[in-house]
């Protein structure tokens, strides 16, 4: 199989040389940035392009995988192309690529990627859609040299997932620097706070959500939450974050 990669960060990075490395051939590498073109192309033994008057229109699949902005843009190159197109955007619709070679759909791998840092890919939910149902068997087979978990998830459905990776991923990150920045101001070492994290993620393989949530605000433990508020009182956004997911848990929890 002949892919077309299109982008240059961590998903397409990620994407390009697992690909490779189930024996198929990266024929090209875009980005709007040719040095990071190069690099993912010398990666994957692979031509890089920049312009589009040199693309190449004879691959089998071409994988966009470039900011949720852009894709409409890069799309619009691909109208000729003699291959099937694919975004990997989990927020996108896939009509976006309405048009687009001789099929169109969606390659959503559901996993936070960095690009420094390793990831075994065939444990990754990817989230697959078609335009029609030929073009989706070809998906599934382009999917399925990746990982063993591969679904047929309608556009709706994956913004839902997507929200709700954003929720689950994002925000916890986010939470986790905050956390971070609170310990540092008081000479305390995040490594303390790095058990209680996994304990907790650790949980959820066994366990609804839900049914282990723990703190003082599932116990309505009002003094301790005051205290908490208290503590944060130089910092009103800390206390407002606090405060709202303090009244979420509680709303969840004691109605």
């Amino acid at each position: 199989m002949n892919i077309v990669c299109i982008g240059s960060g961590n998903v397409a990075t990620h994407l390009a040389i697992a690909f490779k490395a189930m024996g198929a051939e990266i024929v090209q590498v875009w980005s709007h940035d040719s040095r990071n073109a190069e690099i993912l192309a010398a990666l994957t033994k692979a031509k890089p392009f920049h312009r589009w008057e040199d693309l190449d229109q004879s691959a089998d699949c071409y994988v966009i995988a470039v900011k949720d902005d852009v894709i409409a843009s890069v799309a619009s190159h691909l109208k000729d192309v003699r291959g099937i197109v694919v975004h990997t955007s989990g927020a996108t619709a896939m009509d976006v690529l309405a048009g687009t070679g001789t099929g169109y759909g969606v390659l959503y791998p559901l996993q936070t990627f960095s690009r420094t840092k390793s990831l075994d890919l065939t444990s990754v939910p990817f989230c697959i859609e078609g335009n029609n149902e030929g073009t989706l068997e070809k998906i599934a087979a382009i999917a399925q040299l990746l990982s063993s978990h591969v679904s047929v998830v309608s556009t709706d459905q994956r913004k839902i997932l997507h929200l709700a990776a954003v929720f689950a991923c994002n925000f916890s990150n986010h939470l986790y620097e905050l956390s971070s920045k609170l310990l540092e101001e008081h000479q305390l070492k995040f490594d303390l706070l790095k058990p209680l994290i996994m304990e907790t993620a650790e949980k959820i393989r066994y366990a609804k959500p839900f049914e282990v949530q723990t703190g003082p605000a599932v116990r309505n433990d009002q003094q301790t939450i005051n205290n908490h508020l208290d503590l944060l009182k130089d910092s009103p956004e800390l206390q407002q974050i606090y405060q709202t997911l303090s009244n979420s848990i509680k709303k969840t929890h004691l109605l």
